[in-house]
């Protein structure tokens, strides 16, 4: 019996934590955490690739740059996880490693895997700045404006010489600005 107490103790002291990773590195972390048989969380969203030649959906990482892994983080776990090739750092405070917060985590794991080309949808408002990513006017920024109907185009404003037009474009080219 009490063996089985220090185990529901030990399953409950069990956090996650959140790992910087090297640029472009976190599929790399991922993996060797898991064999290192460490349990990570890599969340992911699906999004158009930008690929010239075809377009299909892939899947990035949702928090680029960031990792996670779920430990008691006793020393030599602590040790094994910062070895770990493309790991930067451990988020921490005051040099203490800090847990996520298991209720963010939950929702992370809800949204991985979603695809990013609907979620966008939601996320852009009348007059937020945003960038076209896709075709040829590509690298402009301006102003999403509006829904056309209820197709997957919309209307953005760009300021070009000075002057004002208005562009319909398919929803999935476009991201926010976030400056």
């Amino acid at each position: 019996m009490i063996h089985h107490q220090s185990t529901i103790e030990t399953q409950d002291s069990l956090k996650w934590y959140a790992l910087y990773t090297r640029s472009r590195f976190e599929q790399k972390v991922y993996e060797g955490l898991c064999g290192k048989s460490l349990e990570a969380f890599l969340p992911k969203i699906q999004v158009m690739s930008r690929r010239k030649d075809r377009r299909k959906k892939i899947l990035i990482p949702l928090l680029p740059g960031y990792v996670f892994v779920r430990s008691l983080l006793v020393p030599e776990a602590y040790h094994q996880i910062i070895k770990t090739i493309g790991v930067v750092w451990m988020v921490s405070f005051k040099g203490q490693p800090v847990p996520a917060d298991d209720q963010e985590i939950s929702s992370l794991m809800i949204l991985d895997g979603t695809d990013r080309t609907v979620q966008n949808r939601a996320l852009m408002r009348e007059g937020e700045r945003v960038m076209i990513m896709e075709g040829p006017l590509k690298g402009l920024t301006g102003f999403y404006l509006r829904r056309k109907g209820k197709s997957d185009r919309v209307v953005v404003s760009i300021e070009l010489l000075q002057r004002s037009l208005e562009v319909d474009i398919e929803d999935w080219a476009l991201e926010r600005v976030t400056e």
